[in-house]
């Protein structure tokens, strides 16, 4: 039994990884300042020693330095491959050399000042670091690697959050721009020290052996730890087993890792779209032989395997970690695919996301269009079409796609949740009132008016680029899609023009005045949905109020409520 689970060192990792950032960019905000003058970096740093040498800022830092380090070593340690793509490779290499480029300066800075009360201030360190070309080139290089290892670190945390990418441009901005300005006010500092006649008395209080001997000494254990786990790594296990693909090799493992992994390693081309956290099925394989006595599956996995109805001798390569020799045949082929839709263009493609989606779909039109010339026909629906797309658009959504006379829209591919319902709403109010203006231009045309039904739901949804050549495009799938389609269908079954589930209007934090929910059953499902049925879409936008102001939902008040 582990003391610390694992969700809970990871926690800490980040934790720490944080105030070790904070730290970085406050020192490197200090450099900063010797664009202006050295004198100015010394009055930055008298407040960064009050925040830093401080006794709780001591313990936070070097605390910190340390949960870090040893998370670090222990998720190194804890690997089964050292196989893993660049951007971990950049970010592992990077923490486990940091050590080695900055022990000098804190051993010269922070531990000198412990040992004997000498403390270095910046002209002192600008000095140092611009006697030698190469005493300037190992400060940028522990510059770049520090923030670089501590931007990585940050970008795998926060990347899968569905709010991350509307601040990715200022995460990538600060990324460049604060290690930049530091670099600079170094320069100029240094080049303003080194103009000056020679004035440092540096005659440290402790004996001058004593910092070397200490640097020698971490220099020796770290690289110990560090060497300790690679030989762990690069020796074969006595224990090994071997996962065979069914027609192609045969590949020798140790116990630990999973079959996805196993893939990789041995350069096997493996479809793993969700990029192996068992939130789809697209890496599944067969297991041929071995079966019997293989881990069970876990909850994530027993959920995403019923989901497809898988048999009993199909399991997740991502989650699958066999204990004996195992051969197994990848069941989705990979030529031609692309293994995870990071790779994919699109800022939205390839990721679970918060969506509200719209449903709409013209009435009668089939038999409309029986009773009409071909062009006719065409005419008029590029007229619908472009009706809805101007509204969708207007509204804040994207055009999904058009399907026959329907339409699927998408909100919220790049505003929060609840602002996306509301746009939702207020586009199924704007599509009920522009059918009736169009209803009036083609009012001698049409022996009856054009009527619209309309589903809208919300939650997550895989929203990615698919399709093939030119043919690939923007679209969502999963059960959200599924139950707005559905809404849609229960709109016309209850000759009503909108079906909107409770979950957008809770996420809208709105309030329908003349009606009243309810648990309705949709094809397809078993259980019920909490929906609302609204006759005509139109009164929306003036009978839906927010609770606390009371506005109507229009644009004014939607902008507001955002």
């Amino acid at each position: 039994m582990t003391l610390i689970s694992t969700a809970t060192k990871t926690k800490m990792h980040i934790a720490s990884g944080i105030v070790l950032l904070v730290f970085l960019t406050m020192h490197f905000t200090n450099h900063a300042l010797g664009l202006s003058s050295v004198s100015m970096m010394e009055t930055g740093r008298a407040f960064f020693n009050q925040v830093w040498r401080s006794w709780p800022g001591t313990i936070l830092l070097y605390g910190a330095i340390l949960v870090h380090f040893i998370s670090a070593l222990d998720a190194f340690y804890r690997r089964k491959t050292l196989w893993m793509p660049i951007g971990e490779v950049l970010k592992i290499g990077f923490g486990l050399a940091l050590p080695f480029l900055i022990a000098s300066h804190v051993m010269g800075t922070r531990l000198e000042f412990a040992l004997s009360g000498y403390d270095r201030g910046y002209p002192q360190v600008l000095a140092v670091v611009w006697a030698t070309p190469g005493n300037r080139l190992w400060y940028a290089i522990a510059v770049i690697v520090a923030w670089t290892h501590g931007c990585l670190g940050l970008w795998f945390w926060l990347r899968a959050r569905s709010w991350f990418p509307r601040i990715a441009p200022l995460f990538h901005m600060a990324a460049v721009i604060v290690p930049l300005v530091a670099f600079l006010g170094v320069y100029a500092g240094g080049r303003f020290i080194t103009s000056l006649p020679p004035f440092l008395d540096y005659r440290p209080k402790t004996d001058p052996a004593t910092i070397p001997s200490i640097l020698a000494a971490f220099y020796l254990v770290l690289g110990s730890l560090i060497g300790i786990i690679l030989l762990m790594k690069i020796i074969p296990s006595r224990d090994r087993i071997e996962i065979t693909y069914f027609g192609s090799k045969r590949v020798p493992i140790s116990p630990g890792l999973s079959v996805l992994e196993v893939s990789r390693a041995a350069g096997i081309p493996h479809v793993s779209i969700c990029g192996g956290r068992g939130r789809c099925s697209t890496c599944r394989i067969q297991i041929l032989e071995g079966l019997e006595g293989q881990p069970a599956p876990q909850e994530r996995e027993r959920a995403t395997l019923a989901s497809i109805g898988a048999p009993d001798d199909v399991r997740l390569a991502c989650q699958l970690r066999p204990n004996h020799n195992l051969t197994v045949l990848p069941l989705v082929e990979a030529d031609g695919l692309v293994f995870t839709a990071q790779n994919a263009p699109d800022k939205a493609a390839g990721r679970e996301r918060m969506v509200a989606a719209l449903f709409c779909d013209l009435r009668g039109f089939t038999e409309l269009s029986e009773q009409k010339l071909p062009y006719d026909v065409v005419f008029l629906l590029n007229r619908y079409f472009a009706m809805v797309d101007d509204v969708v658009e207007g509204t804040g959504g994207v055009v999904d796609k058009f399907i026959g006379d329907g339409a699927i829209a998408l909100f919220g591919l790049d505003t929060p949740l609840n602002k996306a319902c509301r746009q939702a709403l207020l586009c199924a109010a704007r599509l009920s009132a522009e059918l009736e203006a169009l209803n009036r231009s083609f009012n001698a045309e049409l022996d009856t008016p054009l009527r619209i039904a309309i589903g809208l739901h919300a939650g997550s949804a895989i929203v990615g680029r698919m399709g093939h050549g030119r043919a690939a495009s923007l679209t969502a799938i999963g059960d959200t899609i599924n139950i707005a389609s559905r809404l849609e269908g229960l709109a016309k079954e209850h000759d009503a023009e909108l079906a909107v589930s409770a979950e957008v209007v809770r996420q809208a934090n709105v309030t329908f005045i003349d009606h009243t929910s309810q648990e309705l059953s949709i094809r397809g499902r078993t259980a019920t949905v909490e929906t609302w049925i609204v006759p005509n879409a139109g009164e929306i936008e003036r009978c839906v109020t927010t609770p606390a102001a009371g506005m109507n939902l229009n644009s004014e008040a939607l902008g507001k409520a955002s």
